[in-house]
Formats: C-alpha cells, sequence, structure tokens
C-alpha cells in the first residue's frame, strides 16, 4: 500500500509541475489579490475540480465517458474556443488594471473562473485519464484508494503552494513587470494547448 501511494505521489507531482492554464491562473491570483486569503476561493476549487478528476478517473468512470465519441468531440471544441478566449483575455490584461478591479472581483467569478479552467481543459483531462486512470490499473482494494489520496493530496499541497509562491512573488514584484511577463507566457501555453487540441481532433 505504502508503494502505492509513493508511485501516486510521484506521478501525480510529475504530472502537475509543468506550467499549464490551472497553475499560471492560481500563480496569477496568488500575485495579484491584496490578501492571500482572498486566493482560498480559487485554491480549493480548483483543488476540488482535480479531486473530482482524479476519483473519477481511478474509478474508471471518465474512461467510459471518454469512449463516447461524440462527448469526446464537443469537450474538446469546447476545450478549444475557451482556450483561444482566455489567451487572448490574458495577453491584453494588464497587471495594474486587473489589481485594480480584484478587490470588489465576486467570489463566485472567481470560482467559476477556476471550474472552467480546470474541467474545461480536455488536454489536463486526457492527460489524467491517460496517465492516472492507466497507472491505477495496477492496483485494486486498498491500494488503488492509497494510490487516489496520494495523487489527490500533491493537488492540494500544490495549489496551495502554488498561491502562496505567487503571494511571495507579488510582494517582491510592486511593478508587476513579472506578471505582466507571466501574462504573455501564459497566453502562448493557453494558445498552443488549443493549436494541440484542434490536431487532436
Amino acid at each position: 500500500m505504502i508503494s502505492a501511494a509513493l508511485h501516486g505521489f510521484i506521478l501525480a507531482f510529475g504530472l502537475i509541475l509543468p506550467l499549464g492554464v490551472q497553475n499560471v491562473f492560481v500563480f496569477n491570483q496568488g500575485a495579484l489579490q491584496p490578501r492571500w486569503v482572498f486566493v482560498l476561493p480559487v485554491v480549493l476549487t480548483a483543488s476540488i475540480c482535480d479531486t473530482l478528476l482524479i476519483s473519477l478517473t481511478v474509478l474508471g468512470v471518465s474512461t467510459i465517458v471518454f469512449g463516447i465519441p461524440w462527448i469526446k468531440i464537443i469537450l474538446v471544441t469546447v476545450g478549444i474556443l475557451f482556450l483561444s478566449f482566455m489567451g487572448y483575455t490574458t495577453w491584453k490584461s494588464k497587471p495594474s488594471e486587473r489589481s485594480a478591479n480584484l478587490e470588489s472581483f465576486p467570489p463566485r467569478k472567481l470560482i467559476a473562473f477556476a471550474a472552467s479552467v480546470s474541467l474545461l481543459n480536455p488536454h489536463a483531462i486526457m492527460d489524467t485519464i491517460g496517465v492516472i486512470g492507466t497507472s491505477a490499473l495496477a492496483y485494486s482494494g486498498t491500494e488503488k484508494i492509497a494510490f487516489m489520496f496520494a495523487c489527490i493530496l500533491v493537488s492540494w499541497i500544490w495549489f496551495f503552494g502554488l498561491s502562496i509562491a505567487g503571494r511571495l512573488i507579488g510582494k517582491l514584484d510592486q511593478t508587476g513587470r513579472f506578471v505582466l511577463i507571466l501574462n504573455k507566457i501564459s497566453a502562448f501555453i493557453m494558445w498552443g494547448t488549443a493549436i494541440y487540441l484542434l490536431f487532436s481532433l
């Protein structure tokens, strides 16, 4: 059981580490929000969404759903449109403008946005199914549960840590120049992912 948990921990860490849409959004919120507590809705939403995806993947539900071709096509198409729009919005946004409006930005909108970057990213979902789902097939019973919880634990630790790192960078970079550069990079990542998904159709 310990080896299954360790496998899940290392595997999930390797998957979540690369710079992606979800990671960039959590980090940006940490850097831009006036107080760290305001980032909690984003962190909790991203963590809960990952928990849901990992649980469904390990239990085999998502694999069955993705076995239906038209569901996959719809999800990928929505993902392409969403990532293209978000790339444009992120590219055009300026840290000074965004930080000025963040205090009045309703938590429900932050939650909706965090959920969308978590659940409307087919590339991440397919990675989860392809890697975590496939690896989970090697286990059963308590070992499978240990593997699943280790993967989930990584998500929660990662998103909390990422928001704190963003907060520290935000304090150090008062000019907002770093966040502006990060916005440009994240826009390219979103567009790149959208192009990848388009070719995958």
